[in-house]
């Protein structure tokens, strides 16, 4: 049996992607940073040019310590923030001094049939201390299925004067077949002080 091989390793001369390969690529959208800001919302950039959205969070700094970082969506052009959820998260712990470290359902921060924000990081306002992850929202305009999501969120938390990384892990759906055209991103308490949220579609 005759044994092929490359004779060219090199990417460098590709310039065009084979027409069978498909999907995948993040197209930015648009990009917000947070100072000292109540709220951050995208009320542009979300209807039916994409079947996924991601929005990516980098350094996400509160200005209170302690505090959770929250989502909600609109159907109306962000007018109101009160889509109606169901949810299921878990999440992972693990302190800096290897004192402690689990992975547990959070039965309490789930939602069932609730306007309520999601929450999705606990941030400590340190100056070394921040929170990065993704929310990933999948056919937001589709008038015939509910809204599903998935969020990955990591924060720098300190717990007794412990400081531990916490994981936490959400999926769900907004219970709509409203599209879902704006998101809004806050914390339970204070403002965000600063960090960016970028915007992107999934091709």
């Amino acid at each position: 049996m005759a044994l092929l091989f490359a004779n060219n390793n090199s990417l460098s001369a590709i310039t065009t992607k084979p027409s069978g390969l498909s999907g995948g690529a993040l197209n930015l959208i648009s990009t917000q940073t947070a100072s000292s800001s109540s709220t951050i919302s995208f009320t542009s950039g979300i209807d039916d040019t994409y079947d996924e959205y991601v929005f990516k969070f980098y350094n996400i700094h509160p200005a209170d310590a302690g505090t959770n970082f929250r989502v909600n969506f609109s159907v109306d052009s962000g007018s109101n923030y009160n889509v109606t959820k169901t949810t299921t998260v878990f999440a992972s712990q693990h302190f800096e001094n290897d004192s402690s470290a689990s992975l547990a359902y959070q039965a309490g921060q789930d939602l069932a049939q609730s306007t309520n924000p999601q929450m999705f990081m606990i941030l400590d306002n340190a100056n070394d201390s921040g929170g990065n992850g993704e929310l990933r929202l999948f056919s937001p305009s589709s008038t015939t299925f509910v809204k599903h999501f998935i969020i990955t969120g990591t924060g720098f938390v300190v717990d007794g004067g412990n400081p531990k990384n916490y994981n936490m892990y959400v999926a769900g759906y907004g219970n709509t077949t409203s599209a879902i055209d704006a998101v809004q991103f806050s914390m339970a308490g204070g403002n965000i002080d600063s960090g960016v949220i970028k915007l992107y579609g999934v091709s």
